[in-house]
């Protein structure tokens, strides 16, 4: 059974839930502060971790800096009542993996906990056929055995959710991807959340590897989605 850690403070969320969660099979331990869920962290092997940004002790985007720093690899995703593109990029790139919008609906919760989990054992699995391999346009390169990115020798930092979405993209230059295929692919999700994630996470990939550099790798094809390649769009 995925066990699942959930740092929450408001109970009406705690209770929702704990209760939807534990209907569809998975194992839900609750920390009503940071310092307890990163005790618990501690002490504790968890599947997946659902972390809360606002939190009565601490907030949530110091929590998730905490436990990488502490070499936590177990998959993070963080909820917010802040929708905006700034808060988003920010608890990404504190260490998270996914991230929820409050409201949320359960069945989109439940999906994305199950998918973060079978990226996180894919991964596990795929480690040793990465080895060696390097992929490479432009002057842009992805190593999947370091899962470390660089252009022109300068070094890129990217979340686990960025990486994929960078590895998928090379794996597939000159070939326009829809949105559809990306959530299928880099998410594991076969259904259209309703949400801009994919904008988003392309938006900051761009802000990585394109933004300082030239040629400019990705491009948008209006009303398709989007494709990696050298000459512009």
């Amino acid at each position: 059974m995925m066990k699942i850690l959930l740092i929450e403070d408001e109970a009406s969320v705690v209770s929702l839930v704990k209760r939807g969660l534990s209907e569809n099979g998975l194992e839900v331990s609750v920390a009503m502060d940071g310092a307890t869920g990163q005790q618990m962290v501690a002490e504790q092997s968890f599947d997946v971790i659902i972390l809360d940004i606002m939190l009565p002790d601490t907030n949530g985007i110091q929590v998730c800096k905490n436990l990488r720093q502490k070499g936590t690899e177990t998959p993070i995703l963080m909820l917010t009542a802040l929708g905006s593109t700034e808060n988003i990029v920010t608890g990404l790139n504190s260490g998270a993996d996914d991230y929820l919008v409050k409201p949320f609906k359960l069945t989109e919760l439940v999906a994305r906990i199950r998918a973060l989990d079978r990226r996180n054992n894919r991964a596990v699995k795929n480690g040793q056929q990465d080895q060696q391999q390097v992929l490479r346009i432009a002057d842009l390169e992805l190593n999947l055995a370091t899962r470390q990115a660089q252009r022109s020798n300068t070094v890129i930092n990217l979340t686990s959710t960025e990486y994929r979405l960078l590895e998928f993209f090379m794996k597939n230059t000159n070939r326009v991807l829809s949105r559809m295929e990306i959530l299928e692919n880099v998410w594991e999700i076969d259904f259209n959340l309703g949400t801009n994630v994919v904008d988003v996470y392309v938006n900051y990939l761009r802000r990585k590897i394109d933004k300082d550099f030239e040629p400019r790798l990705i491009h948008t094809m209006i009303g398709m989605g989007y494709i990696m390649k050298e000459q512009a769009a």
